[in-house]
């Protein structure tokens, strides 16, 4: 089936402000509460929120196998594994809905009242529900970041690093949506020059700069994905900040890894762009040597040109970008990603979220974390009121943005947007 939503020349009959993230062209999907207190899975085109249930159920979506209630639920999981064929049935129809020339939607004034919602009525939710998370760290220059300030600087990367996609499982149960502010978490550190741990608030909590991919239902108990189909089990994509506690982390990683560093909170956009949106975006990923084992190996271009901001706002004022970096410097791809996690068998489900791993640039302006960003604190980060920040303080609110723009095209992925609250407070 045809991709019909990527028409760089297609207008929609819905007004569009100039460079929004949501042109006709991008048709994400999500899951909001709309101003009758209703949840429903809905896409949106401008600053209008489009509510698919009542699409659905005012015969919209005639002539696609779509069951009853497909719409009509508080997660995208039931959709996603419908597969790629329906994904893309029903965008193409939905292009065909609100094109400029259609006018079956644009002249029922009854129709809709109850199919389209300004942005600012409605309430995003998360937009699956995430069985299993897992957290990869494949950009090389984060990774040699990090292993030049923690080991031997000739020797950043661990030997494994140019073999495999490294990553860790993660903890599903708080990952939130754009908008949900989270407190500074407590628990046991190390002080530089100590001997015993303290237990108390962190003192280093960073955001980490990532996108995250959602994948259908892919395979069964033992059977690995290939690494030629993976893209196929993929249903889109989402800004992710994956909060750190680096002090917190510093004293709990050996030798398991990440644990209550990160599984405090991870924020994501509600929003899940599609991989077809994306198509117009491909680009080369780097150059790969040593040269992959061949389950791993791929020809084409498998990467894609995403543009990523960061910007910290502090209480009661202006926010500054601190950071500019791009989703194509990943070493490895969502595929690679993908095939190397079910090489041994293990199963993946609709609604799983595989995160990036924090996205550094070459530069150090298009450094992913604070960690890196003030290289351990050691280089404090000006904010245009003329603070600066080593790390991230109690009431700051961390945005991170991302678009493609290419031939005149534009699309995005909104914001993901978190407000650090001070740390509880136990009672003594």
């Amino acid at each position: 089936m045809p991709v019909n939503t990527n028409n760089p020349n297609k207008k929609t009959w819905l007004a569009v402000a100039e460079n929004s993230d949501f042109p006709i062209q991008n048709i994400p999907f999500g899951v909001f509460l709309t101003r009758d207190d209703i949840v429903t899975i809905g896409t949106r085109i401008g600053d209008y929120a489009i509510d698919l249930g009542a699409l659905h159920q005012l015969g919209y979506f005639q002539g696609i196998p779509l069951t009853e209630d497909i719409f009509l639920q508080d997660s995208l999981n039931d959709f996603i594994s419908d597969g790629k064929k329906t994904w893309r049935a029903v965008r193409n129809r939905i292009s065909e809905i609100f094109d400029s020339e259609n006018l079956a939607l644009q002249n029922n004034e009854e129709h809709k009242k109850v199919v389209l919602f300004s942005i600012d009525e409605i309430e995003m939710q998360l937009p699956v529900q995430i069985g299993d998370y897992t957290d990869f760290y494949s950009s090389r220059e984060h990774a040699t970041n990090v292993g030049t300030m923690f080991r031997d600087p000739e020797n950043a990367l661990m030997p494994n690093w140019l073999h495999i996609p490294v990553g860790y499982h993660g903890r599903s149960s708080t990952i939130i949506p754009s908008g949900t502010a989270i407190r500074r978490p407590s628990g046991q550190t190390l002080p530089k020059g100590a001997e015993k741990p303290v237990f108390g608030p962190s003192r280093l909590v960073d955001f980490e700069l990532e996108m995250a991919f959602i994948t259908t239902d892919a395979n069964v108990l033992g059977e690995p994905i290939p690494i030629e189909q993976a893209e196929d089990y993929i249903f889109g994509m989402v800004l992710f900040n994956d909060w750190s506690a680096r002090d917190i982390q510093k004293w709990e990683y050996v030798p398991l890894g990440p644990f209550l560093a990160k599984n405090f909170a991870s924020s994501i956009s509600p929003w899940i762009v599609t991989i077809d949106a994306l198509e117009p975006f491909r680009v080369d990923s780097p150059l790969q040597d040593p040269k992959p084992f061949p389950y791993l190996l791929q020809t084409g271009k498998h990467s894609f040109d995403i543009h990523l901001e960061v910007a910290i706002q502090p209480e009661n004022d202006e926010p500054t970008t601190i950071t500019k970096s791009n989703f194509k410097y990943m070493y490895w791809t969502m595929a690679q990603q993908l095939a190397h996690h079910t090489i041994n068998g293990c199963v993946v489900n609709s609604g799983d979220m595989m995160g990036s791993g924090t996205i550094s640039g070459p530069t150090p302006d298009s450094y992913g974390s604070m960690l890196e960003l003030s290289w351990q604190g050691t280089k404090p980060v000006p904010l245009n009121n003329g603070q600066t920040r080593k790390f991230i303080e109690d009431n700051d609110t961390v945005i991170l943005t991302g678009y493609c723009e290419n031939n005149g095209m534009h699309i995005g992925f909104g914001e993901v947007t978190t407000k650090l609250l001070p740390a509880f407070q136990f009672e003594k």
